[in-house]
């Protein structure tokens, strides 16, 4: 086997050399020997050059060669190991030149001579011995010159520092005296070479390598009697060899050939070495704050920039990456110890004396025309910075007078260097390399690629180059992070706009890889990006700049929106949110409005698309501008689509229940949900403004209202007192108010049935209930306050809806009534006090009693337990039982249902204690009935009433009371009132004692009974207008079915009699009933018996 180099440098001389090498390599590599330092072909290279540079220093040995001998001899071992770099491919020649150094070093620190026994104990255990025995014994000599050569100052730190910490200090040693002696401008070079590795050097604990040839050397070190004082026991931690006491060593060095150092870049290199030492390892903080991404690039860049313009720097070949990756090694220094205090002030005497010997010489050539290179730009570098970091010690350190007086001097010396040559800093950059410096930190993921990727989002000037596009396709991965895709969508939007040179291809491309990085982020990191669009372009989010560059957002809505309408399911949620997103970074304004309409129009999909809505706290986003600036983007957005818009129940229905989702969002598993309103904001924008009478959406409202209190009773803060409780309350006593008065108003004010009271009364107590709960919640000044407000503003309505708030003013306040309420009730002036209310003058107590009983159950309660009535005076009685009929008429038609039932069980109440009178006449009866009607009695009584009072409210006096709709409202009431009636009756009929055979039945009890009621009915609805009478009519119906029912199972002698004379009897009053379709089918239903 022949080498080129072998053959033109030796010659035919060593030819037979070449056969041996070849012998060899078929010998060896067929060996196997563990680990990673098997004989192979390098193996065998390396041995040649050492069998060459043997027979050339014959006849003596290579253990005895000098500095001097060098020259001559070691030129095959250089070139061996050129050989085997310049052989194996490009990422395997540093560790191939690192394997041979270390088998080399391994050599040099083998104990000599071996026993027979040592050899057999290191050939089994020394990973090293079998491939170290190919190469001849040699000195340390060999070795400092061989890395001298190869100028790998790296490696030879990186062994040295593997090194157990006595051999590394003694072989540093062996080094420094090599350095001293007959030193020459190379020895120079390569000293402050290490000593800036050292620097450097942060140790790699991972390679297996440096482990075996630590290992290795403890094994050498415990054997051989040529290191003092070993350690008792060895600790394979990287950091047993202090890096301080070697550089206190290389200082000492520096010392040693500072004569030598001739050449000005060496004096600059020297200078910046002391000057980073003296930063670093003693004058900086112990936890230096890292210098910004930005500064941090400018450094690599100049750094770079000085490689390729020094010709002379052994990187300025070098590919880009590769420059990078060393640049930052050369920026990035730092320091987990200091430097002894003896060490410091020794470095910075000997820097004041290096500066003070050197700086003429060197001011001349730094500011010459050839001034600037990388080793003078370095030294003014770290002039600057040590200039800075040595006035903070001089302001921080308590220093001797003499001590300070050095230190002063050397800080003013830097001082006037650095002002006089300070055109090597500021001299600008013949091209600005940024760019590529950062997109090489990015595609080779160095260090702080991350922050790199932050200012390559940023950066205007470098976006939609080549290089630029390039970078962002080959590490999209890299920019899936929420910050950076704004970051790319800012400046994509604004160069878009400003340069409108750059191909409209580039920037659909760029945009659709930044919405790429988008839909790969998690749904968090997704609402971090749509809150920062939002935030940054408003509802219209990227479509406010970049519409001309979204292609197919239309189709990709309208696909989105159908694939939503068909799968409501939470199956295909994640699917559905993913889509969502999408469309929200485009165009969040349409795409929420979409949402809202289609949440309710289409049946069905309310809940699914607030589930999906509430996906996207990012939605939360206020408008800081224009007429809705206070309000949230969703209530916007649902305020301008589909409020007030309705134009179905179920419309309005679906919008209730999307407000409901939207606020108490229902948490799918594995998707988190936040709500999109709030209470106060649904309460001021859907509630507040339309609490009045006389506006279409109040009974929308007063859903949306309790509702709304009901989802939030669980909450734990106290939101209500944003929306100024007080005043709330008084606006729904207002809107009581209007009910006083209500069939006084224009049909056009009546928005709200008089059923909606009772939502109204409902909401008053819930709410009443609510603040009472949180009065802690107020100073006791300012709830007395308003307390107060409130008390006052209720003296502008009806009496009756400041009782409402009798619990409320509880303590604070007495009950204000009509002076009239007196005269019928055991009031208690503690609690009551009487008021002139006008409408209210003798005579009127029992209607205010009425009115009392009405409000609710408890004071229903105590109004009847107040009442003053003798029963025992038989005129006291009747005159009460004709007011009560004449309250009753006065009252009815303004009554909810629920103040209607309140005063239904209220007169049975009455009835029952006997201090209601109500004469049953037999206007009804043809024979009067040998029957036991007390079990019916009170529901007989009842029916008859309700007939007085229909009878009276048809009256002249009274029929111009109420509107058409007034009248509806009424029968309503007593349709109701007549329904229980029935269903009374049916339940006693069917449980009483009679039905278990105890007693007689009450069957024809129970029939005469529908008879009397039908005719009641029949003679209301001949009172009342046609277009009222239907519910009457349907009841009348309903009335005649049960009387069928029952009266097929009379089983009495007269049953079949009975039957014939009541179907004439009913007849009889049908035929009075009009239209005649009523009336045909009433007496068809008789007819059929």
């Amino acid at each position: 086997m022949t080498r080129s180099w072998w053959n033109g440098r030796v010659g035919r001389v060593w030819s037979p050399a070449s056969v041996v090498i070849s012998v060899l390599a078929e010998q060896f590599c067929s060996c196997n020997i563990l680990g990673p330092l098997n004989i192979c072909e390098e193996m065998t290279i390396l041995h040649g050059g050492f069998l060459l540079a043997e027979q050339l220093f014959r006849p003596r040995a290579l253990a005895e060669l000098t500095k001097s001998d060098w020259e001559h001899v070691g030129r095959p071992i250089v070139e061996a190991l050129k050989e085997i770099s310049s052989a194996t491919a490009c990422s395997q020649s540093l560790a191939w030149k690192k394997k041979a150094l270390i088998i080399i070093w391994a050599k040099v620190l083998q104990p000599y001579p071996l026993t027979p026994s040592d050899t057999e104990t290191q050939w089994q255990e020394d990973v090293f011995f079998s491939v170290g025995n190919m190469i001849p014994t040699i000195n340390h000599t060999v070795l400092f010159e061989l890395l001298k050569s190869l100028e790998a100052y790296g490696l030879f730190i990186q062994l040295l520092m593997a090194l157990p910490t006595t051999i590394c200090r003694a072989e540093l040693e062996r080094f420094l005296e090599h350095m001293a002696i007959d030193t020459s401008s190379k020895d120079v070079a390569f000293f402050l070479g290490v000593w800036w590795e050292m620097m450097k050097h942060k140790g790699n604990q991972q390679d297996p390598l440096l482990s075996q040839f630590r290992t290795m050397a403890h094994k050498y070190l415990s054997s051989s009697d040529e290191f003092s004082h070993p350690p008792k026991r060895f600790k394979s931690d990287p950091d047993v060899c202090p890096t301080m006491s070697l550089l206190a060593m290389l200082l000492s060095g520096l010392k040693q050939i500072q004569n030598r150092v001739l050449c000005p870049w060496m004096k600059c290199c020297a200078l910046a070495n002391l000057a980073d030492m003296l930063t670093v390892f003693a004058l900086m903080e112990d936890d230096p704050r890292e210098v910004s991404a930005i500064v941090y690039l400018d450094k690599l860049a100049k750094v770079v920039s000085m490689w390729n313009s020094d010709t002379q720097n052994p990187y300025h070949q070098k590919a880009l990456a590769e420059k990078v990756k060393e640049a930052e090694r050369d920026v990035s220094l730092s320091s987990m110890a200091k430097l002894p205090n003896e060490t410091i002030f020794i470095g910075i005497e000997f820097m004041r004396s290096l500066l003070q010997e050197w700086r003429e010489e060197l001011q001349a050539v730094l500011n010459g025309s050839q001034g600037t290179n990388y080793d003078s730009y370095r030294l003014c570098e770290s002039l600057t910075s040590f200039s800075q970091n040595l006035k903070l010690y001089l302001d921080t350190t308590s220093l001797s007078k003499e001590d300070r007086q050095v230190v002063s001097e050397l800080a003013e010396c830097v001082r006037d260097f650095l002002r006089k040559t300070n055109r090597v800093l500021s001299k600008g950059l013949e091209k600005d390399i940024t760019a590529s410096v950062a997109m090489a930190i990015i595609e080779q993921k160095m260090d702080r690629h991350m922050e790199m990727c932050y200012i390559f989002a940023s950066e205007k000037k470098w976006a939609f180059s080549d290089e630029w596009l390039a970078c962002l396709v080959n590490n999209q991965a890299l920019f899936q992070e929420p910050d950076l895709v704004l970051k790319l969508l800012e400046t994509v939007m604004e160069v878009s706009i400003t340069d409108r040179a750059i191909p409209t291809s580039q920037i659909k491309q760029v945009i659709n890889l930044i919405l790429e990085c988008y839909a790969d982020l998690s749904l968090p990191d997704k609402n971090k990006v749509l809150s920062g669009v939002l935030l940054s372009w408003g509802r219209k989010g990227l479509s406010e700049k970049l519409l001309a560059y979204l292609e197919g957002f239309q189709e990709d809505l309208n696909t989105t929106f159908n694939q939503l309408a068909q799968s409501t399911s939470e199956q295909g949620l994640t699917k559905a949110v993913a889509s969502v997103a999408h469309l929200l970074m485009l165009h969040p304004e349409i795409t929420v409005k979409k949402m809202c309409t289609m949440a309710v129009v289409n049946l069905g999909t309310h809940k699914f698309l607030a589930q999906i809505l509430t996906t996207f706290p990012a939605l939360r986003f206020t408008e800081g501008q224009g007429p809705n600036s206070s309000l949230t983007f969703v209530v916007s957005c649902l305020k301008e689509t589909v409020w007030t818009k309705f134009s179905t129940p179920k419309e309005e229905k679906q919008f209730l229940e999307l407000l409901r989702g939207l606020m108490s969002p229902v948490k799918p598993q594995g998707i988190p949900v936040a709500a999109l309103l709030e209470p106060d904001e649904v309460l001021k924008e859907f509630v507040l403004p339309f609490l009045m009478l006389h506006v279409k959406e109040v009974d929308l409202s007063l859903k949306i209202f309790i509702q709304t209190l009901e989802a939030s009773a669980a909450l734990e803060e106290y939101w209500l007192q944003t929306c100024s409780p007080f005043p709330l309350i008084f606006s729904l006593c207002q809107l009581l108010d209007c009910f006083s008065k209500y069939w006084q108003l224009p049909k056009e004010e009546r928005c709200l049935s008089l059923d909606g009271k009772d939502m109204v009364i409902r909401i008053l107590a819930l709410l009443c209930e609510i603040v009472l709960a949180n009065a802690e919640t107020f100073s006791p000044d300012t709830w007395i306050k308003s307390l107060s407000w409130l008390h006052r503003k209720m003296e502008q309505l009806d009496w009756t809806v400041g009782l409402r708030l009798k619990n409320f003013f509880e303590g604070h306040f007495k009950c204000e009534v009509p002076a009239t309420l007196f005269e019928i009730c055991k009031l208690s002036e503690n609690e009551w006090t009487s008021q002139t209310h006008p409408g209210y003058g003798p005579g009127t107590g029992l209607l205010a009693w009425m009115e009392c009983c009405c409000i609710s159950s408890s004071i229903s309660e105590q109004m009847f337990s107040l009442l003053v009535m003798d029963v025992g005076n038989p005129e006291e009685v009747r005159l009460f039982s004709k007011g009560f009929l004449v309250a009753l008429v006065q009252v009815m038609p303004w009554c909810s249902t629920q103040e209607w039932q309140q005063l239904y069980q209220l007169t049975r109440r009455l009835l029952e204690k006997q201090l209601l009178h109500v004469p049953y006449s037999l206007e009804y009866i043809q024979f009067v009935p040998l029957l036991n009607l007390k079990p019916l009695a009170q529901e007989l009584q009842l029916s008859v009433l309700l007939l007085r009072a229909f009878q009276f409210l048809c009256s002249q006096s009274c029929c111009n009371w109420l509107p058409m709709e007034g009248w509806s409202h009424v029968v309503k009431l007593l349709c109701s009132s007549l329904t229980n009636l029935l269903d009374s009756v049916r339940l006693t009929q069917s449980v009483g004692p009679w039905a278990q055979g105890q007693e007689q039945d009450l069957t024809q009890e129970t029939l005469f009974f529908y008879t009397q009621v039908f005719c009641h009915v029949l003679h209301i609805m001949a009172m009342l207008h046609q277009e009222v009478c239907e519910p009457l009519y349907v009841l009348a119906l309903e009335i005649l079915t049960c009387y069928e029912t029952l009266s097929k199972t009379n089983s009495s002698v007269s049953a079949l009699l009975q039957k014939v004379n009541e179907q004439h009897f009913l007849k009889s009053i049908a035929k009075n009933i009009s239209p005649e379709e009523w009336r045909q089918t009433l007496l068809q239903k008789i007819s059929s018996f």
